[in-house]
């Protein structure tokens, strides 16, 4: 199960906070009415301008925001574009740097949109070259803002499979990959939406980068901390309906081995985070996103407790049951496989044992009732008292013997 892996990246509100207040604070550093006030503009129009372009697959639109010496570079990127479905893009300017004259470092935010699957933007923070030439501003370059995830379609040309209930988008592999990976994303919306009723869209964009390594660069950080993790669904546990869209991102090289069960039951896995998104805050435990999501993967599958929990059969078998359930450091990445299978396994024998001693519609609305709550402190007391009528410490107990039953 190591090998099967998957998950959801969940961004603390703290960090969210200090973005924003480091936005608000380079917009606010410029007077009101100088020099930089009216570069800022100047370039929002500018962007304004080069995004309606993209939109509108404008070339000579889009080349006219562009230095000469780098409209060859910046154009594959509009080539690159040309498969994605855009709905929306958009540059919002939150600072401008003039340390020469006639050159400006732009901070901005990227917002992109795909069309039949965001509600609202997809945002990200770049940084844009810019000089000035008889009295207009061109840009000259475009990266991501350092610690900044790139976008798939920087690592290459992207092709695009649109299946009845997903898109995939995928750089550098074969159409037949995609279209194996679009037919398993379509099999997994009606799973998830068969044991999850709560609105969702019912549709689901899946990435697939080249390789290990650029499937860390879409995530921000090192490749080989995802090394043996199928796949990994991105997203904001802010809760809400509001939230941008999710991503899953698939692993070429782990996913790539695993049989047809497998892949399967990944998919599902991740189609499970994007349709509980909205009630999946930072007050919901990893034990319950995780297993909650397994338990719906598993839920039609034929496999039984052992076959589906290899590592905690294991060590049940050689020291007995957990002593808790699994906490939110157990399913860190890039550290113990095999502890981080058991944690997984965890959680899911955690919510199968709500729905088969409780009932299926007492796990949902346990799911919901967490999410619910405004903090993490008291969030699964609070829904274990009042959906399930029980304690921490019983539910503790009660899992620890189910656990040995299962398993044994």
């Amino acid at each position: 199960m190591a090998g099967q892996r998957c998950g959801t990246r969940r961004p603390t509100a703290l960090c969210l906070s200090v973005l924003l207040l480091a936005l608000t604070g380079l917009v606010g550093c410029a007077r009101t009415g100088g020099p930089t006030d009216t570069a800022a503009r100047e370039i929002q129009t500018l962007l304004d301008r080069h995004a309606r372009a993209l939109l509108a697959r404008d070339e000579p639109g889009y080349r006219a925001a562009l230095d000469p010496a780098y409209a060859p570079a910046g154009l594959v990127l509009y080539r690159r574009l040309a498969a994605v479905p855009l709905e929306g893009w958009s540059y919002r300017v939150t600072g401008v740097d003039r340390a020469a004259p006639g050159r400006a470092t732009v901070r901005a935010e990227l917002g992109h949109r795909l069309r039949g699957y965001d509600r609202r933007p997809v945002t990200g923070a770049r940084v844009l070259d810019l000089a000035e030439r008889d009295g207009r501003w061109y840009v000259t370059g475009e990266r991501p803002a350092k610690g900044t995830p790139r976008q798939l379609w920087e690592q290459g040309d992207v092709a695009a499979v649109r299946g009845a209930r997903s898109l995939v988008l995928g750089v550098g592999q074969e159409p037949a990959r995609l279209r194996e990976i679009a037919a398993a994303a379509d099999r997994a919306v009606p799973a998830v939406a068969g044991a999850w009723h709560p609105d969702w869209a019912r549709r689901v964009v899946v990435l697939v980068p080249g390789s290990l390594n650029a499937m860390g660069e879409l995530l921000g950080e090192p490749g080989s901390s995802y090394r043996g993790i199928a796949a990994v669904t991105t997203g904001e546990t802010a809760g809400g309906t509001d939230a941008p869209a999710d991503r899953v991102i698939v692993n070429p090289e782990a996913y790539g081995v695993l049989g047809d069960f497998g892949r399967q039951l990944v998919l599902t896995h991740e189609t499970v985070h994007v349709a509980t998104r909205a009630h999946t805050t930072p007050s919901t435990p990893v034990w319950l996103s995780e297993g909650f999501a397994d338990w719906i993967a598993y839920r039609d599958a034929d496999r039984t407790p052992v076959q589906a929990a290899p590592e905690l059969t294991r060590a049940v078998h050689d020291d007995g049951p957990p002593a808790r359930l699994p906490e939110d450091a157990d399913f860190a990445f890039g550290g113990d496989a095999e502890a981080l299978a058991r944690a997984y396994e965890g959680g899911w024998l955690a919510c199968r044992m709500i729905a088969d001693r409780w009932s299926e519609e007492k796990l949902t609305a346990f799911y919901r009732a967490v999410g619910a709550h405004p903090g993490r402190k008291g969030a699964v007391e609070k829904a274990l008292h009042e959906v399930l009528g029980t304690t921490p410490e019983d539910f503790t107990r009660e899992w620890r013997v189910y656990v040995q039953e299962q398993l044994d």
